[in-house]
């Protein structure tokens, strides 16, 4: 599979060890975040990824921030991303199953780097399920 991430300054440690997960399991991962700890603009790593789940360049996309919220709200401005805010393994799998999300966006300050682990383990092995969701997910795009 082939995944995208993207972080700002306060996602740099969780991205390195999920990348680290990600390889170790076989998936191509490109990575769009910053490698420094330094304050960064988190839309100039995010539009990246958003842009290549958007154009199916990637099958998802991982984006890690502080709360989560800024990059999850960018990603949603384009027309084919269902990018979900997740914050518990739970949470994860229900995004997949039920929203058929592409990308997944981990909040680092409000999640243990374990819960990160396993929230992203659920969010690429979850297979959406279809059915009555599909009907849903289709409604999503507004434009």
């Amino acid at each position: 599979m082939k995944i995208v991430i993207g972080n700002d300054h306060a996602g740099t440690d969780y991205k390195n060890n999920l990348v680290a997960i990600l390889t170790s399991m076989g998936h191509e991962v490109h990575n769009y975040g910053t490698d420094h700890n330094s304050s960064v603009d988190y839309p100039d790593h995010v539009h990246p990824v958003a842009q290549d789940v958007n154009q199916k360049k990637a099958d998802l996309g991982v984006l890690i921030c502080g709360s989560g919220n800024g990059v999850c709200m960018t990603a949603n401005k384009y027309q084919n991303v269902r990018a979900a805010l997740c914050w518990t393994a739970e949470i994860a799998a229900l995004a997949r199953g039920h929203n058929d999300a592409n990308i997944i966006c981990i909040p680092a300050r409000y999640v243990s780097l374990d819960e990160a682990k396993t929230m992203l383990e659920k969010f690429i092995t979850e297979p959406f399920e279809g059915g009555r969701h599909q009907n849903r997910v289709n409604k999503i795009p507004s434009c």
